[in-house]
């Protein structure tokens, strides 16, 4: 009789493991059948969802683009409801999302991220992401180039339609004209000015996006330009090498910064408030517009201005991307898709709403439509789309940049 209870274990435990194995591949069947679906079936499976997007929230004009102007415009053309999730800094979603996959979560609260560099990086590399799908979306067949070296490639790394992009941004630097007269076009301008003006300059600190490009620029320039980072052949020891000039500059200036580099603005938002306060004279960031941004608010004042460094800047596209457990993702890339139309890429170029460069190619535009992106005015204080065409640099590859900024918290932040 024992026998016979053992067998009739054995063989109820090859079923639910046979079970087990089945739903597990029709779960994830389930997942990646949209990836072959038409845009219509898409379309209607959208219907009536919610779908939440997680981003950075330190900028209430991005904030109020996505929830006054985007939320309501997406669920009457689709049927979507679109709720924003604020977060800090979108490597707490891939490490959330990194739980969740080891975890086997198949249903996960996270539908869109924004994302690019080290993190697309780090989710394709542990496969967080649902699949390729940003072909599959029609403003982005019509109205973007997929194949532009820019759009199919982040931070060096192919995107694989794993993310669509959604726009695109220029470093630039910020200074009050009534303070600088003649603000630094070079690292090596840059720290004699900031001697001469103890106190009113600094950078936020890495990981910061915008403090880690800063020491991004000054490794380009102190070691010979950008190309050398673009190099397959190049390991790590090699890349470590070639930082020795960066921590050198950076630890000469830090006496001379605001608060005398005893402290360090954790944030971009934090540099800005510095700013407006007139604590320092110049502040930094990716974004054309977002000093005339600043200035319609009336945070920064009317002497801002804009430059870029005269051996050009770092130029990147940031993306959107669905997570491999994402519960509808139908209904992501309905509005992924919403988000890459003309009418609200031309409202995220508009500087009172957001003032973001566009992924859009305006040659598949009408010539009216055209006309519509001209007349947008981006303020006095925004660099021409020409001149701030002819000084782009590369992004060099997000594995160096995850290296460099370990290594500044080591040798500049500690000493």
């Amino acid at each position: 009789m024992r026998s016979s209870l053992k067998v009739m274990c054995v063989v109820l435990m090859v079923i639910m493991a046979g079970c087990s194995s089945w739903f597990g591949a029709n779960e994830k069947q389930e997942q990646t059948v949209w990836l072959q679906a038409s845009w219509q079936e898409i379309s209607e499976a959208a219907q009536g969802k919610t779908v939440r997007i997680y981003m950075w929230g330190g900028d209430p004009l991005i904030n109020q683009y996505i929830d006054d102007w985007v939320a309501p415009r997406l669920k009457q053309a689709s049927g979507v409801t679109l709720e924003r999730v604020a977060i800090n800094d979108i490597r707490e979603i891939i490490n959330k999302l990194i739980t969740e996959k080891q975890a086997e979560k198949s249903a996960g609260s996270v539908d869109i991220m924004w994302i690019n560099g080290e993190n697309f990086r780090t989710a394709k590399q542990s496969e967080l992401l649902y699949g390729s799908f940003a072909s599959l979306l029609p403003n982005a067949q019509q109205f973007i180039d997929l194949n532009a070296p820019s759009m199919a490639n982040d931070f060096g790394l192919p995107t694989d339609g794993l993310e669509a992009p959604w726009g695109k941004a220029q470093f630039v630097s910020t200074y009050n004209q009534d303070k600088v007269q003649a603000p630094p076009l070079s690292m090596a301008e840059l720290r004699e000015w900031v001697k001469a003006n103890p106190g009113k300059f600094t950078y936020p600190a890495p990981p910061d996006f915008n403090g880690s490009a800063f020491v991004r620029h000054v490794l380009y320039e102190l070691t010979g330009g950008y190309e050398t980072y673009l190099d397959p052949s190049l390991d790590a020891d090699q890349f470590s090498a070639k930082l020795g000039k960066v921590w050198e500059y950076l630890n000469e200036i830090e006496p001379y910064l605001w608060r005398e580099g005893k402290t360090y603005p954790e944030s971009v938002a934090k540099l800005d408030q510095l700013f407006a306060n007139q604590e320092i004279w110049m502040t930094m960031g990716y974004g054309s517009a977002h000093a005339a941004k600043a200035m319609n608010q009336g945070t920064f004042p009317e002497s801002t201005r804009t430059y870029v460094l005269a051996g050009g800047t770092l130029t990147n596209t940031h993306y959107l991307a669905i997570p491999f457990n994402a519960s509808e993702p139908a209904a992501a890339m309905v509005a992924i898709n919403y988000l890459l139309s003309p009418e609200a890429q031309l409202a995220k170029y508009d500087p009172t709403n957001w003032g973001d460069d566009t992924v859009i190619d305006l040659t598949k535009l009408t010539t009216a439509e055209r006309e519509l992106w001209q007349a947008i005015d981006r303020g006095v204080a925004t660099l021409s789309a020409e001149e701030l065409g002819q000084k782009q640099l590369p992004e060099m590859s997000g594995e160096w940049v995850e290296l460099l900024e370990r290594g500044w918290q080591d040798e500049v932040a500690k000493k």
